[in-house]
């Protein structure tokens, strides 16, 4: 892996923004400023959809109870364009809420699985940096101060839950990485990836300034396993801040090719 830690560490040589990572490949790892908090833009939707799958094991969620779009947040997703008497699933809302980042389905999941409960459950994740303090598109509360945080690392650890150990079932999991599997972004870390040599489940975080990724990456047919996690802020220019990120992302993708 020090060849690829070489790589990575050029290309953060010449990055003009903040830039946190985590990067693990089969029992080694590389990381850099992985403790450091960031704002999550949308990242912080990945562990609420933890939570709906642990709820839904638990009894507690219904994922094919029908919900009516009663109000449209705004933003990312398709949802603002639905008519208000449009009924969807929870799973619907799950889907969308991870595959185009819809910020109405995202608050409806939090008025159903409870924000003070969406924290306690952070907490059992094992998640040190990350807090839920305000809903999408909540400007007031941005005003007064209130945003949503994590960090690299408590990033790895949401893609380990869902592909790996028994925080959720693994039922769950395999559903989890089937919707991250669909996801719509894919102009960060699986930019420059073959599909037909790799499968990545992603999520991705956008705000002014800020750009993030986080990926669990296979190769087809093989065992090697990637999990990726790359936050930037303070970017002069997001699209730059993409690049930079696409290029960590062909990185990962020429070592597991090579490990094949």
């Amino acid at each position: 892996m020090e060849q690829l830690k070489a790589k990575i560490e050029e290309e953060l040589r010449s990055s003009n923004g903040r830039i946190g990572l985590a990067i693990e490949i089969e029992g080694e790892s590389f990381y850099v400023n992985s403790e450091e908090v960031f704002q999550s833009a949308s990242l912080i939707k990945l562990p609420i959809l933890i939570e709906a799958f642990r709820q839904s094991e638990m009894g507690k969620l219904n994922v094919n109870e029908l919900v009516s779009i009663t109000n449209h947040a705004g933003g990312s997703g398709v949802l603002q364009a639905f008519s208000r008497d449009a009924l969807l699933t929870i799973k619907d809302l799950m889907t969308l809420m991870i595959t185009v980042s819809d910020n109405t389905a995202t608050n409806l999941l939090i008025d159903k699985l409870g924000m003070d409960t969406i924290r306690r459950s952070f907490e059992k994740m094992g998640l040190k940096h990350t807090a839920l303090n305000r809903k999408m598109m909540d400007f007031e509360a941005i005003e007064q101060g209130l945003d949503n945080y994590t960090s690299p690392l408590d990033m790895m650890t949401c893609l380990r839950i869902v592909k790996e150990g028994d925080f959720l079932a693994k039922q769950s999991r395999e559903a989890a990485l089937r919707i991250l599997s669909h996801q719509q972004f894919q102009d960060r870390l699986p930019a420059m990836m073959e599909f037909d040599r790799v499968k990545v489940a992603n999520k991705t975080g956008s705000l002014p300034h800020i750009e993030h990724d986080c990926a669990v990456i296979t190769n087809n047919g093989k065992t090697a396993t990637a999990y990726a996690v790359v936050l930037m802020d303070q970017l002069d220019d997001a699209f730059v801040g993409k690049q930079k990120i696409s290029r960590i992302g062909k990185h990962i993708f020429d070592y597991l090719v090579e490990k094949s």
